[in-house]
């Protein structure tokens, strides 16, 4: 079961990784189409985006790899602890993509939907 699980874990981290590049691709491309037609300075914000958002989702997908990893192949105290690192840093990473695509903290987002009205 030990292999099967790590098997899983590994897939995963290949679907993160599948994931980001082709997320780059699909913000990369409208972007270089955007700089053949000279647009390239005022479609940057979004092309921005739209790879931030990737790189959001492929690191939320490699954290689901790691805790299957650590919880169903290796749970020892040491794995433990490199897990919790690991989520610390990527949730750190995550919160601080989400700030700089979306401009303001997560707990002040609804503070400023209800100001936008």
């Amino acid at each position: 079961m030990s292999d099967t699980m790590e098997t899983i874990a590994r897939a995963i981290e290949v679907v993160g990784v599948v994931v980001m590049i082709l997320g780059m691709i699909v913000a990369f491309v409208p972007w270089l189409g955007a700089i053949a037609q000279r647009r390239g300075r005022a479609t940057y914000p979004a092309f921005r985006n739209d790879l931030g958002r990737a790189i959001l989702l492929g690191l939320e997908i490699f954290i689901v790899a790691d805790i299957i990893h650590t919880v169903t192949v290796d749970l020892t105290l040491l794995s433990a602890a490199t897990l919790g690192t690991i989520v610390l840093v990527r949730t750190f990473l995550s919160f601080s993509l989400e700030i700089e695509l979306e401009g303001v903290a997560p707990w002040r987002r609804r503070e400023m939907d209800r100001s936008e009205r």
